[in-house]
């Protein structure tokens, strides 16, 4: 039953996600009530993930060598860091068109690497595709990309966010009973 939990989370996650660009005419349709039902609808997806990952058995698939989790720690710095630059309209804003899907995608490779069980692949293998999806979605029905205002310190504000959300993921980490750091 966690199996199907898990994938549920993860089908529900993308659907959400996808609603918007694949079907516009139908999302516009739902007007502002709308948002509210997309929120609750990732909310729910993100609970069967979670719920659904904390679940399943232990299924090995390979195991990752200890330097695995040295790189993983330095991308997922990079991946919190890349988090804030959209937020925080700096110059990197300017120049990265999908910072937070950049910062998925980065988070899901880190996991990978660091995370052999099924559960694991298919948990960060499913955000990654959706991560990879989402920006070629984007990209196809918005070609034209409009570049946000900047902000002189956009970046020093990504960079003290991003180390800040770097360290609440590891206390949640810990928290959960995983230390992250090796």
């Amino acid at each position: 039953m966690s199996w199907i939990v898990l994938l549920a989370g993860i089908a529900l996650w993308i659907a959400a996600h996808l609603f918007k660009r694949v079907c516009p005419e139908k999302r516009a349709a739902l007007g502002k009530p709308g948002q509210g039902i997309v929120a609750a609808a990732l909310l729910a997806a993100l609970l069967l993930m979670i719920f659904g990952y904390r679940a399943t058995p232990y299924v090995a698939v390979w195991t990752p060598p200890a330097l695995m989790t040295h790189i993983n720690n330095t991308l997922m710095l990079l991946a919190a860091f890349l988090l804030m630059v959209g937020p925080a309209k700096g110059g990197l804003a300017r120049r990265i068109r999908h910072p937070m899907l950049t910062a998925v995608k980065t988070w899901a490779v880190a996991h990978l690497l660091v995370n052999g069980d099924l559960a694991s692949i298919l948990l960060f293998g499913g955000m990654l595709g959706w991560a990879v999806a989402e920006v070629i979605v984007i990209n196809r029905s918005e070609p034209v990309w409009t570049k946000p205002e900047e902000d002189r310190r956009g970046d020093l504000k990504a960079v003290v966010a991003g180390i800040v959300f770097y360290a609440a993921a590891v206390a949640v980490h810990v928290w959960t009973g995983h230390y992250p750091m090796g």
